[in-house]
């Protein structure tokens, strides 16, 4: 590859092209990843998004990852949507700790219009707060997305989870093509794109090939891309699933940075297990966002001081807004 010109973007990649990057020899990948992501970033600098669930439990999904599912005993109890004042000391909360994006999720298969209009109050409130906003709420119509994109939404997070060929054996209340339509219908309603999967659900290399394809190959790459490790919930079909290694996750990371060019390549959800070893070498890899703060909806993340220490031990910086 010739570093002398950026890497082309490119929405036409083949299964094979995607699965020879995910083969290369290590050091050829990620010296490859850290020459692409030169070209676009600073390669010592980290955007900072915190999440915070704004409506935990009790969803009719049965992803089988998911401990909010609420067909799975996993002990998170179904609560109702949390108050606009709730949100806002939390996302200031997060400001104050660096973050530069507030996430807020909501364990729905869809949005209500009548939960819609306090979710429009709360993306109101985190905006006038020179904070950028994000949700994920489930599938939406076109008008919600446009009322939403009214409201001051930056971006929408709708993950794909995995490939096409592997999605129906961890979900089975709704269909791939399903979350392609609210994809679709966020980037017309002019709303930047959060999606990604998840890595260590039972699937081969072949599926996360496909996930990074469909990813690379939507007419506009996703803003951001959280590339998540499987976080093992008790109650949940995935509690004894095997881990991935690490070596083979930082390999995803940097084919994805490859893929993606001009994307934030998230390191998600299963930082808490990984080592700090391993979260260098995801940042070498191209990994420029990470979530900060100790929770992620219902699952632990690194504590903030640990974050902090890494990012310093690497002379790596927050971005600012």
């Amino acid at each position: 590859m010739n570093f002398e010109t950026p890497p082309a973007i490119r929405h036409n990649w083949t299964k094979g092209e995607t699965l020879s990057l995910l083969k290369q020899p290590f050091n050829d990948l990620i010296f490859t990843a850290q020459q692409t992501h030169r070209h676009n970033f600073n390669p010592n600098k980290v955007q900072l998004s915190t999440l915070m669930n704004i409506k935990t439990g009790g969803c009719p999904e049965d992803c089988a990852y998911c401990p909010q599912s609420a067909h799975y005993k996993t002990g998170v109890e179904a609560e109702k949507l949390a108050a606009v004042e709730d949100v806002i000391s939390q996302a200031q909360a997060a400001k104050n700790k660096g973050a530069t994006r507030f996430c807020m999720g909501a364990a729905w298969r869809e949005p209500k219009q009548r939960d819609l209009e306090k979710v429009i109050a709360m993306v109101k409130a985190v905006k006038s707060m020179e904070l950028e906003t994000c949700l994920t709420l489930g599938m939406l119509s076109l008008h919600q997305a446009e009322t939403l994109k009214a409201a001051g939404l930056d971006y929408y997070n709708h993950n794909l989870d995995s490939s096409p060929e592997y999605y129906s054996k961890i979900i089975s209340t709704r269909d791939y093509d399903e979350r392609l339509v609210t994809l679709e219908r966020v980037r017309e309603a002019g709303i930047s794109v959060c999606c990604g999967g998840i890595i260590g659900m039972g699937e081969n290399q072949n599926d996360r090939a496909g996930l990074l394809l469909t990813l690379a190959n939507m007419l506009s790459h996703p803003e951001s891309v959280p590339i998540n490790m499987l976080v093992k919930v008790e109650g949940t079909p995935l509690s004894e699933a095997e881990t991935v290694e690490p070596i083979e996750f930082i390999r995803i990371i940097a084919t994805a940075r490859i893929m993606m060019p001009e994307s934030y390549i998230r390191l998600s959800a299963g930082r808490n297990n990984m080592s700090d070893e391993t979260q260098a070498l995801c940042y070498l890899a191209g990994a420029n966002s990470i979530f900060y703060g100790e929770k992620l909806l219902t699952t632990d993340n690194p504590q903030l001081t640990q974050d902090r220490l890494l990012l310093e031990r690497l002379g790596i910086q927050p971005t600012k807004n």
